[in-house]
């Protein structure tokens, strides 16, 4: 081994070819040692590829924020407004049920008021208005917990509309229980004799605007009132801009924690040192 020829199995002549690598379990030279190892890629990051974890948060963005085809939000609204107004049906038989009959008195001209001035209407209209609010209130908090994917302007048009066919629907089905038997003791009873009068409403009903649009008004509104503040409040007190859940970034890693890190490369000799043995 000489200055012009450091290492003995490479011949001056050859100065252009490259050394020969190192025998397998060779400790590496000083000028060895200070090439860094070829990066390796990471796992799922490929010719024209990003990071694994990239794609996947771009896909699931992309899920949740595509934009909702027509039909389906038409459908959407159509089916909320139909299972609300199915339950308006149970609402009007609960207050049925709670709203007091009025005591009536049959007389030659028809029934009149058993007292001069009840209470059982005014009960009425109070116990229609009460639970009005209460299931405009309960419909909004179901559909914003049941239908994520609709929050926002869709949600809010379903539960209004809902809502307002719920409340005629509610007022026709309770007033309806007992009226039959009213009816006919109308017809049937003499003069004098006492009976009830079903719940029905006197501060709210149906208008029609232009005989063919039905319009409710008095507390025929309170559920829709209801439901939409409740919405409204919800949609305030969201704490996603789009008010429906979003992914956590932190969370979208196809690493899993307990993966060890790359070896590092090995530290350059230190200037002077001593150059190991070659075997």
């Amino acid at each position: 081994m000489s200055p012009d020829n450091p290492d003995p199995e490479r011949h001056v002549d050859d100065a252009d070819r490259p050394a020969a690598p190192p025998p397998s379990g060779a400790a590496p030279t000083g000028s060895e040692s200070a090439v860094p190892p070829p990066a390796v890629p990471p796992p799922g990051f490929g010719p024209g590829e990003g990071p694994a974890s990239t794609a996947y948060r771009s896909e699931l963005e992309l899920t949740l924020d595509e934009p909702r085809r027509p039909l389906r939000t038409v459908a959407t609204v159509l089916g909320v407004v139909l299972a609300l107004a199915v339950l308006g049906g149970g609402l009007g038989l609960l207050w049925a049920v709670l709203a007091p009959d009025t005591p009536v008195l049959k007389t030659a001209e028809g029934a009149i008021y058993a007292e001069p001035q009840p209470e059982q209407p005014i009960a009425a209209d109070g116990w229609f208005s009460l639970l009005g609010l209460a299931f405009g209130v309960l419909a909004a908090l179901a559909l914003w917990f049941l239908l994520r994917r609709q929050r926002g302007p869709v949600g809010l048009l379903g539960v209004v509309l809902g809502t307002l066919a719920a409340a005629p629907v509610a007022w026709q089905v309770g007033r309806r229980v007992g009226l039959a038997t009213f009816d006919r003791l109308l017809d049937t009873a003499p003069a004098g004799q006492a009976f009830t009068k079903p719940a029905d409403l006197r501060a709210g009903g149906i208008d029609w605007l232009f005989g063919v649009l039905p319009v409710p008004h008095g507390n025929l509104l309170l559920p829709a009132f209801g439901a939409a503040v409740t919405y409204t409040l919800l949609a305030g007190w969201s704490r996603w801009p789009g008010l429906r859940p979003e992914p956590d970034p932190t969370a979208l890693s196809w690493v899993s924690a307990g993966t060890p890190a790359p070896t590092a490369a090995p530290e350059p000799p230190a200037p002077g040192a001593a150059e190991p043995p070659r075997g």
